[in-house]
């Protein structure tokens, strides 16, 4: 049978007329040379709630926002440190105060006091933050965790809110409304803005820290924020966002809070994000908005493509700021962080809670207990990206739902993620679209964790370069991380 012979042999004949490696695998990934427009801003997480409890801990602050091999006495090892650069902090909503003796703040019975962010400003009786109206020595533990990453290299924060001030609203229920509607008054929009704006501007003056942004909503849309909820909580529709963000702008202006942006509007998912940022847009100018933000609990559905249209349309940063699940083995998380690389195309990717229990924190513990345990192999997962693509690199284009690369252009190194959900399988990577690649024969730098939690950020077996092609077997429910240096686009 000649004509099957031939078409057999063609492949090979033409991979040895080019000069290139012949090796079977499973997965081809040829990496163009097409990268996203914007730079990577980071990876990051919000402090609230794990940072008000265990915010004071130096060794936790060394894990999250440095690179640094960090001793972890509550279960004597050393974990890799995930060098965080991004922190979201959560302007408080909560105070314990009466206002002219009477009116005090009412709680909902089902939420933890480690939930329950204390607010600088106490009262609304003045505006003036340097009057006893404010108490600026309240959620200390937040801020000195938020300060800590600072002079451990975080360069990027967010100051966003959960819910306006206890007193701000209509039940003076930080929690939500009765019912779940609207709780804030319009006649308040402007105290939640002159808020937000004060802690932002006072963050400058006294703590050196400048906000990047400032977002005055979560998940604003959804209607689950009841007065009997177990956090602080708020719901906004979108023509409600529409008009309070440029009241926020106003206030911004006024204290010359020029480096900081305004981010909207943190829906909980792709669709409602879409449909709000829609709205805003229609009502509002469209410069007072400064990035999209988003929550990626959608998973992998959504209109990712559409959101990341919208966003380009109006010439934004987009942010998935803040994403979360139940899997402890990470394997959920790594295939919407990828999801997420490709399609939505975020400029940033954000985690929720550090510590958390169930398989939601990337260490195991209790807020509500005080109770610190060992890194999930969830945390080594995440630590496969954060370690290595880092804020200032560019994503390059063109690769698939589970290989994930980028570059940085100046040093010349290129970073590829891949994760095999399969049996082991052969994977090459074909860097033949570079300019320039490594040498034949030059060795690859590679870590890898696997959901048994058999490997937890190991060193991969030695892997070379020959004709621009790395060649390799990646076992089953493993993600490895790759550093090639030499590279130019």
């Amino acid at each position: 049978m000649p004509g099957v012979l031939s078409r057999l042999a063609a492949p090979a004949a033409l991979l040895w007329a080019f000069n290139l490696p012949f090796t079977y695998a499973d997965q081809t990934t040829k990496f163009t040379t097409d990268l996203q427009s914007e730079t990577w801003n980071g990876w990051g997480v919000s402090l609230a709630w794990w940072a008000n409890i265990f915010g004071d801990r130096e060794d936790l602050a060394d894990v999250v926002f440095t690179r640094d091999s960090t001793y972890w006495s509550p279960n004597s090892t050393t974990l890799p440190g995930l060098g965080l650069n991004i922190l979201r902090y959560n302007a408080g909503a909560c105070s314990w105060n009466k206002i002219n003796d009477t009116v005090k703040m009412v709680a909902s019975a089902n939420i933890p006091a480690a939930k329950q962010i204390e607010g600088y400003w106490l009262d609304g009786l003045s505006t003036d933050p340097t009057s006893s109206s404010w108490n600026w020595t309240v959620d200390a533990n937040q801020r000195t965790m938020m300060l800590n990453a600072q002079t451990r290299g975080a360069d990027t924060f967010e100051l966003f809110s959960n819910s306006p001030m206890w007193w701000q609203l209509s039940n003076l229920n930080p929690s939500g409304a009765s019912g779940g509607g609207i709780n804030l008054p319009a006649s308040q929009y402007q105290n939640h803005a002159i808020y937000l704006s004060s802690i932002a501007k006072y963050s400058q003056d006294n703590w050196g820290l400048t906000f990047t942004s400032i977002e005055a909503f979560n998940e604003p849309a959804s209607d689950w924020w009841v007065s009997t909820g177990t956090q602080e909580g708020c719901h906004f529709d979108a023509s409600s966002q529409a008009s309070l963000i440029p009241i926020l702008h106003q206030e911004m202006q006024a204290r010359g809070l020029d480096q900081t942006i305004i981010a909207a509007s943190d829906e909980n998912s792709f669709d409602v994000a879409l449909d709000s940022w829609d709205t805003i847009t229609e009502s509002t100018e469209k410069s007072y908005v400064g990035r999209v933000n988003t929550h990626g609990y959608q998973g992998l559905s959504g209109p990712r493509s559409d959101l990341r249209a919208a966003a380009t349309e109006a010439g934004q940063l987009l942010w998935d700021s803040e994403y979360g699940d139940s899997d402890g083995t990470g394997a959920t998380m790594v295939q919407v962080i990828m999801a997420d690389i490709t399609t939505l195309q975020p400029n940033a990717w954000v985690y929720w809670q550090i510590i958390d229990g169930g398989g939601w924190g990337l260490i195991d513990g209790d807020i509500t207990t005080n109770t610190l345990n060992g890194a999930t192999t969830k945390y080594y997962m995440l630590a496969q990206f954060t370690r290595h693509i880092r804020s200032g690199m560019r994503i390059l284009n063109g690769t698939s739902s589970n290989v994930v690369s980028a570059i940085d252009e100046e040093s010349g190194t290129l970073v590829i993620v891949a994760a095999n959900w399969d049996d082991d399988q052969e994977f090459n990577f074909d860097l033949t679209a570079f300019s320039k690649v490594p040498a034949d024969g030059t060795k690859v730098s590679s870590w890898l964790t696997d959901t048994a939690g058999d490997n937890l950020y190991a060193t991969g077996d030695s892997v070379t370069i020959e004709k621009g092609i790395i060649s390799l077997s990646i076992a089953k429910d493993t993600v490895q991380t790759f550093e090639i240096s030499g590279v130019t686009v």
